[in-house]
């Protein structure tokens, strides 16, 4: 895992430096790019198609390996990488989403100390794992945190897909594991790609969940195997608990079940509830070692929450789109996609009680349903288990499982046919076929997010597309204007503004952050907001020191406001669940007045006004 991780970094990093070489025309105004991207899918294909030859014919092993692994990385690379590589910005931007996990990576590559995004003196709420190697990567190569996001997600995702791939080879043939891997890093990248920290743990579920069962689920004759299984699986549900709390909950529960289901089937195979100890005793293994390395990002969150700081802020749940009230079906959607689904369905129900590879996906696909069936109850109680985003997980499981259900039908129509080469081809042109013309549709499944990467401002006030930026254009004379009135570090100044993507490219610290669907649970969101909305009705500057200095909270350094006919204005945000959209936008007026003294500095800067507390 160590030398594909490496080899499939380099070959990321290659490929996007030789991108950037190139002016390339903006993905949504021309079709160069697409044209350029479908070549290289064709010729990382190709290279895949010649190690499972060489694998099969058992020459070249070694060599075969490693080019597996380029070829899958190049696979990922060239897929993301072509269509995004005339702009700085990643997919969907710098906008909603995009717009925090960008402020978290700029956060961590400020500092390598674990702290929320956000706000000042506070410990990370959101697992910082992938944050914070790709703080320190955009660190060691002495580069914004902003700019750094978009070849770490793509390099971290092509390294997650190698990942992917090398366990695979431990669990089935190799030659089998690289069309496994290459259609999982094929459905991630068009399904999970614009959550990087989760892709990377999206495309690994399905190899873990068939590891996880082959540790819980042993033979009497081989009760005591399996313990790497469940070393491993541990490790895993470790490191999902440091990237995404969603897929941990998810993998753990499918975990649990698969706990549950092996207890019951050993009870019965053995006549007796002892049964039941060695698989529930192998699950208590994986939780020691998984929360063994969950603390390590989770214990200065858990810790200052002991203090039983007051807050009802945690509204993370608070979201229920229309795709979180359906269960997701994608096996029967018209596409390629839902037809490999459609196949692994039928695959899942035909061999659920001979395969265990197919045991195991089952499991985890029940545990999506549940999973979904549980989030909606939850509504009742003022919450959501966040389903909806789980349906690029139920995908990965259920194309995976359609891979193995091609394998299958494939051996049945040679054998059918008396092993008749020209059928053996025609298989093979099909199969090809069919991943080219997936391959090659990713980028206009992603569209809309490549769209906004060239839509959106840059942190240099630039937009991919060559058009007239936005109002992010400024941010450069507003940083410039903060370090002259407050020289120092960027993060020993905490700034008030709504324009919160300005934290996205600098590391300030907030007062206040965009939505608390994104806010710490301890930064008492309601509370700021609230007292925000006070000072508007403040008559003097002396009243407005007095209540910044009587803040439970660090108070403000500086204030980015928009300038405006009332004064200047700041836009808050409320929750408004169960409402959909979950969120409303208002404004607030401050009087130009409060701020004329002396201990205030006021200056002007396109729409925004920038006032700096001096005193």
């Amino acid at each position: 895992m160590i030398l594909g991780a490496l080899v499939a970094a380099i070959v990321a990093a290659v490929g996007l430096f030789a991108f950037g070489r190139v002016s390339w025309p903006a993905f949504p105004s021309s079709n160069v790019t697409q044209a350029v991207t479908t070549v290289g899918q064709v010729v990382t294909i190709a290279v895949l198609a010649l190690c499972v030859v060489l694998f099969r014919a058992r020459r070249w092993m070694r060599a075969a390996t490693v080019l597996s692994w380029a070829g899958l990385s190049g696979f990922v690379t060239v897929t993301l990488g072509m269509p995004l590589s005339a702009t700085k910005l990643y997919l969907h931007g710098i906008s909603v989403d995009q717009e925090f996990r960008t402020e978290y990576l700029t956060r961590l590559t400020d500092s390598a100390a674990l702290h929320d995004m956000t706000y000042a003196d506070l410990p990370p709420y959101y697992p910082a794992g992938w944050f914070w190697i790709g703080g320190r990567v955009a660190n060691l190569l002495g580069m914004d945190g902003w700019e750094v996001f978009k070849p770490y997600a793509i390099g971290s995702i092509a390294v997650a897909a190698v990942l992917a791939l090398v366990l695979w080879t431990k669990l089935i043939r190799t030659d089998r594991a690289v069309v496994v891997a290459l259609a999982t890093a094929a459905l991630v990248v068009a399904y999970g790609s614009a959550e990087p920290y989760g892709a990377v743990i999206a495309v690994l579920i399905p190899p873990v969940l068939v590891l996880a069962w082959g540790g819980l689920h042993r033979p009497e004759k081989t009760a005591r195997d399996g313990w790497g299984a469940v070393v491993g699986a541990g490790a895993f549900l470790g490191i999902a608990a440091a990237f995404y709390t969603l897929y941990l909950g998810l993998a753990a529960f499918a975990v649990t079940l698969m706990a549950l289901v092996a207890a019951g089937l050993a009870v019965r195979a053995r006549g007796s509830w002892r049964g039941a100890v060695d698989p529930l005793v192998r699950l208590a293994v994986m939780a020691v070692i998984a929360v063994a390395i969950a603390l390590t990002v989770w214990l200065p969150y858990l810790l200052e929450a002991l203090h039983g700081i007051p807050s009802d802020s945690g509204t993370a749940t608070h979201y229920l789109p229309d795709a979180g009230a359906h269960l997701p079906l994608p096996m029967l959607q018209v596409s390629l996609a839902g037809a490999l689904c459609l196949l692994g369905t039928i695959w899942l129900v035909f061999r659920v009680t001979s395969s265990r590879r197919a045991q195991a996906l089952a499991i985890g696909v029940i545990a999506i349903y549940l999973w979904s069936l549980m989030s909606m109850a939850f509504t009742v109680i003022g919450g959501t288990l966040l389903s909806f985003r789980l349906e690029p997980v139920l995908i990965l499981l259920l194309g995976t499982a359609g891979v193995f259900g091609l394998f299958d039908f494939g051996r049945w129509l040679v054998l059918a046919t008396s092993e008749n080469p020209r059928v053996k081809a025609s298989i093979v042109v099909i199969g090809l076929a069919g991943l080219i013309a997936f391959a090659q549709n990713i980028p206009q499944v992603l569209s809309n997010d490549i769209t906004i990467a060239y839509t959106d401002t840059d942190g240099d006030g630039v937009r991919g597309d060559q058009r007239s930026p936005g109002a992010a254009s400024y941010y450069g004379d507003i940083d410039r204007i903060i370090m002259e009135r407050r020289p120092g570090e960027r993060h020993d100044t905490v700034v008030l503004t709504s324009d919160t993507s300005l934290l996205s490219y600098y590391p300030y610290y907030g007062f206040q952050a965009l939505t608390s669907h994104y806010a710490n649970p301890l930064a008492q969101f309601r509370e700021r907001s609230e007292a925000i909305e006070s000072w508007t009705d403040l008559e003097t500057p002396d009243q407005l020191i007095q209540t910044l200095d009587g803040l439970p909270w660090r108070a403000p350094d500086v204030f980015v406001f928009r300038k405006s006919a009332d004064g200047y204005t700041l836009r808050l945000a409320e929750d408004v669940y169960p409402n959909d959209p979950n969120v409303r936008r208002y404004s607030v007026a401050f009087p130009k007045s409060l701020f004329d003294d002396p201990r205030f500095t006021v200056d002007e800067v396109g729409p925004f006004a920038i006032v700096t507390r001096t005193g």
